[in-house]
């Protein structure tokens, strides 16, 4: 039973149109006939994996995969490319306003979209954080749509004009996913400052877009949120999974030295936030942290046990250019063959199931059909049998 923690999808530019408020259609207009899509895959025959239902659904059956995350990918109204990178430095309070109703009018047609496909898609619902009190009410709207992927918490860049995620202003926003039971997902690409548009620019974003992604981490457990709210759960999604054993030594490292180092530098700036603490970082992320671990290779999986099998929810990243699709199975073999079949389910589908309220029973009915067994994913790949044209993913390099 494979369950993908980690897709893509979205509305064709001109079917939002009909999820606007009323009020929305002659700005939307307006802005439609000048924009100029700058993605060729989000256009064309590419393009309609992202919305179209019978055809995704066949994908991700041929790749092994029974149910999916759906994070956004195609550009809401009013955006200039995909809400999942973009930041807005210095955007008007009129630019601000319509692209919440961009988002929200992503939130009504992933619903839909959802819905469309019964227990077999968590659709993972926008918000914005410069109007706090509009982001809960979204939560709530999103609770009781049935998006069970949770919220897509934006990143809060240095230059983005909006407060750290450690400042109190986003309390009522941590209360309402606790409240709602809304797992807060920190998907890889929108927590980075803004960059410029030059090639060497391309490449910072490259080489550091996963450090600015891990940043969430101990801006809430050091800024208290996790300790304020034990029931929120959280997901590191497309960010790696080798990291964490790492960083997690290292915040434990600066918490024991805040805590018990009389008369260091740590204690004397930190002794007031830890005393606040009742656990350890690392104790924060076994009880309310998760990882999205797209396209795993075999180093990573190699670290399960440190990180936690019960943390690590495999993903495809469909429809992504680096998407494991349509070699997914042979990703799997690359990576889980030589694993425990009980710890190999676990990361493939089982916990990310639990976490994201699948309906397990119903959805090994679909795995019966259209899933690999054990045995395929025990046999181990061989570096001449991986397709030149999977090279693209990460989970085979190296």
């Amino acid at each position: 039973m494979i369950v993908s923690a980690d897709c893509h999808g979205g509305a064709e530019l001109f079917e939002y149109r009909g999820y606007l408020e009323q009020r929305y259609h002659e700005p939307f207009d307006d802005w439609a006939r000048d924009y100029a899509i700058p993605f060729e895959d989000l256009m064309g025959d590419e393009g309609g994996r992202n919305w179209d239902h019978a055809r995704r659904l066949a994908d991700l059956e041929s790749d092994g995969i029974v149910a999916e995350v759906v994070f956004p990918n195609t550009i809401p109204p009013f955006y200039p490319e995909p809400s999942l990178k973009v930041q807005m430095p210095g955007a008007t309070e009129g630019d601000l306003e319509l692209r919440w109703a961009g988002l929200r009018a992503h939130n009504r047609w992933l619903a839909d979209f959802c819905a469309a496909a019964p227990g077999r898609r968590a659709g993972i619902a926008q918000i914005m954080l410069h109007d706090v009190e509009a982001a809960v009410r979204e939560v709530e709207w999103a609770a009781e749509a049935g998006l069970t992927g949770g919220i897509l918490l934006p990143g809060a860049p240095p230059g983005s004009g909006l407060e750290p995620l450690y400042s109190p202003v986003y309390e009522p926003l941590w209360q309402a996913c606790e409240d709602a039971g809304l797992p807060l997902n920190h998907h890889s690409g929108s927590a980075v400052p803004p960059l410029g548009d030059q090639p060497v620019d391309n490449v910072m974003f490259l080489l550091e877009v996963t450090w600015w992604a891990h940043r969430a981490l101990w801006h809430l457990v050091f800024g208290g949120v996790l300790e304020r709210h034990p029931g929120l759960q959280l997901v590191f999604t497309e960010q790696g999974t080798s990291w964490i054993p790492e960083t997690l030594g290292t915040l434990d490292y600066f918490f024991a030295r805040m805590g018990s180092s009389a008369g260091s530098q740590e204690q004397e700036w930190g002794a007031e936030v830890v005393g606040k603490l009742s656990l350890r970082p690392s104790e924060y992320w076994r009880r309310q942290c998760h990882v999205g671990s797209s396209f795993m290779r075999p180093a990573e999986s190699a670290l399960r046990h440190v990180v936690g099998v019960d943390k690590i929810m495999w993903g495809s990243d469909y429809p992504h250019k680096e998407s494991s699709f349509p070699f997914s199975r042979a990703a799997l073999r690359r990576t889980f063959a030589g694993i425990d079949a009980a710890e190999v389910q676990e990361m493939l589908g089982g916990n990310a199931a639990r976490l994201y309220r699948f309906d397990m029973a119903r959805l090994a009915e679909v795995a019966a059909r259209v899933g690999p067994t054990h045995e395929e994913i025990d046999r181990a790949l061989p570096v001449e049998e991986i397709p030149a044209e999977a090279m693209r993913c990460p989970a085979f390099a190296g």
